[in-house]
């Protein structure tokens, strides 16, 4: 199934609602589920329903609400899991039931204490069961990253057999390198019989920071759904995080792969998803942390007020920020203060800035930023300040 199209299938209230403290109740749910339905999300993962009768509520509920994304419960191959995610979607539009099972030894031998051959039956019957209650069904193989790339094709040409629509490959554990995950999906696009009538799913977890990158190359290289969280929020180190695959995949058109997120509602849609779960986002985080815009150093402050693409490759209005920021620090130059200083009002001339300049630096000697209120103070203490033209 080969397109251009990739399909963003957002776990942020299932994968992401896992981590401690980010529990959220049925209401809180409802409210970030319909901005990921407004965002322009394809699939929203809404939660596991036979984990709590919250979560089954939860997952009812966002089935109501949602008007244009699938809405997705996850199960076990168990068929009362299955039964289960099947009352909570049945009032949703497009519901889907995500089941699956672990394939790597590791899991079939500890986890499962089960033979191979006994994994491709529970795999199977779990398909062909959940395509009673409905056409749309996902099958996951745990753990896919360390698992056998044969056997993997194996169980994933069975399950297709079995009536799947969607293989999710995922990474459990953030084991993989990008060039060993794009080779995985690669493999089993050439030896997959039946694979060109499924999407193949990108689920990458971040141990080794390395979701975003393996599930780019997943796409590369033939996967067309990306299984994400905003901001890269989930079990562990995290998920790969939506806002980082959507713009990735915006910056670099060559690579011919689109979504239909609408960015500009990126940043706000970050902003309520941190609010809502009191999980804060680091301040260098990519795309939506705070200092994703914002220059200190004085020689990439003179570039981008200059021309803003000499350090930004996006446009911060392009994911919702109103412009790029400016701080002044000890490393800022003249032309960061003269831009600043025009913003609350002074038009300094070239000697009033060299003059304005050394008391600021003794500012910023003492203080980690100089804010607007301390360049109304520099201004006082020029002796020549009191000539500068206000706007």
């Amino acid at each position: 199934m080969q397109s251009d199209k990739i399909q963003i299938f957002d776990t942020t209230l299932r994968d992401g609602e896992q981590v401690p403290g980010c529990k959220l109740d049925t209401q809180q749910k409802l409210v970030i589920a319909e901005r990921l339905d407004f965002l322009g999300v394809d699939v929203i993962e809404a939660g596991f329903p036979v984990s709590s009768p919250g979560d089954f509520t939860s997952v009812q509920e966002i089935a109501k609400l949602v008007k244009n994304a699938a809405v997705c419960g996850l199960t076990r191959a168990i068929k009362k899991d299955i039964e289960i995610a099947a009352d909570a979607l049945k009032f949703a539009n497009k519901p889907r039931i995500h089941t699956g099972i672990g394939t790597s030894d590791s899991h079939i031998q500890y986890k499962f204490n089960a033979s191979k051959k006994e994994v491709i039956r529970r795999a199977k019957e779990a398909v062909l069961y959940a395509k009673n209650f409905v056409d749309d069904v996902e099958f996951y193989a745990e753990d896919a990253g360390r698992t056998d790339n044969a056997f993997l094709a194996k169980v994933c040409e069975e399950v297709i057999k079995s009536g799947a629509t969607v293989l999710n490959i995922p990474d459990t554990t953030g084991y993989c390198l990008p060039e060993e995950y794009g080779t995985k999906i690669k493999y089993l696009k050439d030896n997959v019989k039946g694979i060109e009538n499924v999407i193949i799913s990108c689920h990458c977890h971040n141990d080794l920071g390395l979701a975003t990158a393996n599930s780019i190359a997943g796409a590369v290289n033939g996967a067309r759904q990306i299984e994400c969280t905003v901001n890269g929020i989930g079990e562990r180190a995290g998920n790969t995080a939506l806002e980082e695959v959507v713009m990735i995949l915006k910056q670099h058109p060559y690579l011919n792969l689109q979504t239909d997120i609408n960015t500009k509602l990126l940043y706000d849609t970050s902003m309520m998803v941190r609010e809502r779960m009191g999980m804060p986002v680091q301040p260098n985080k990519a795309i939506v942390g705070a200092n994703a815009f914002a220059h200190s150093s004085g020689i990439h402050q003179d570039g981008v007020i200059k021309n803003r693409e000499t350090y930004e490759i996006i446009n911060p209005a392009d994911v919702g920020v109103i412009e790029s920021a400016i701080v002044l620090t000890a490393r800022s130059g003249r032309a960061a203060l003269a831009y600043r200083a025009k913003k609350i009002g002074y038009e300094l001339t070239k000697i009033q800035l060299d003059t304005a300049y050394k008391t600021f630096l003794q500012f910023a000697d003492r203080q980690k930023e100089v804010i607007d209120e301390d360049i109304h103070q520099i201004m006082k203490q020029v002796n020549k300040i009191s000539k500068i033209a206000i706007a």
